[in-house]
């Protein structure tokens, strides 16, 4: 019989918008909007995959990731 393995739960980032994206570029916006963001100094929680370090990447001048 197959032993079932438990999941971990993924690891947790914390990320705050504390500039605004007014006058950036529209793929900029549209990653701002992607991770969830309405307004400013709002802190979201994402899961920490590759997928989400990229598009924090992307707009670091931006965000600030408050927790790891």
């Amino acid at each position: 019989m197959a032993t079932k393995s438990k999941k971990e739960a993924p690891k947790m980032l914390r990320i705050t918008y504390f500039r605004s994206a007014i006058g950036r570029d529209k793929r900029q916006k549209a990653i701002v909007k992607g991770l969830g963001f309405s307004k400013l100094n709002q802190v979201v929680e994402r899961a920490d995959t590759p997928e989400i370090r990229g598009m924090v990447a992307k707009i670091s001048h931006l965000v600030k990731i408050v927790e790891e």
